[in-house]
């Protein structure tokens, strides 16, 4: 009976330590992407703390860094993979998350809001929505960082 179980312990451990070892080589592209863009986005802007790094794949992959300055100003980064087009923009001089949720609520009646995040397409700062309609389709909403104003629409796929 011991046996068995030292088996299985055994078992278990094994799996386990694989999971792991994939988790980690899913990351690590992540991670190295993330300190290329810091290290591209310190030549225009110093940062003191970055708060989130994420890949936005629209009509180009863009890296977009939220964080702070060393004036201690909030500031997001865009960094386009293909250009060498980096756009630096403190967060108020743009529309919060908040105001651009409720630029889709005034337009259109989401049942769920599946994710907000931060992207550019065509050197276009925007805000993504991600969201599902009544009939359960889904939707994407884009909203411009700056002004406020719809750019475009994908709905009912």
């Amino acid at each position: 009976m011991k046996k068995w179980l030292f088996i299985l312990a055994l078992f278990v451990l094994g799996i386990l330590g694989i999971l792991i070892k994939v988790y980690f080589s899913a990351v690590e592209p992540v991670k190295a992407a993330e300190e290329k863009a810091v290290k591209l986005a310190n030549k225009k802007v110093q940062f003191s703390y970055v708060e989130d790094f994420h890949i936005y794949n629209g009509l180009e992959t863009v890296n977009v860094i939220e964080g702070k300055n060393k004036n201690g100003e909030k500031i997001i980064v865009w960094i386009p993979e293909k250009s060498k087009n980096i756009i630096v923009k403190k967060v108020k001089n743009g529309i919060t998350k908040n105001e651009a949720i409720q630029k889709l609520v005034q337009e259109k009646n989401p049942k769920k809001i599946i994710s907000v995040r931060l992207g550019m397409e065509k050197n276009i700062p925007l805000w993504e929505i991600y969201y599902r309609s009544e009939n359960n389709l889904i939707n994407y909403y884009y909203v411009h960082f700056e002004t406020g104003e719809w750019l475009k629409k994908i709905e009912n796929l």
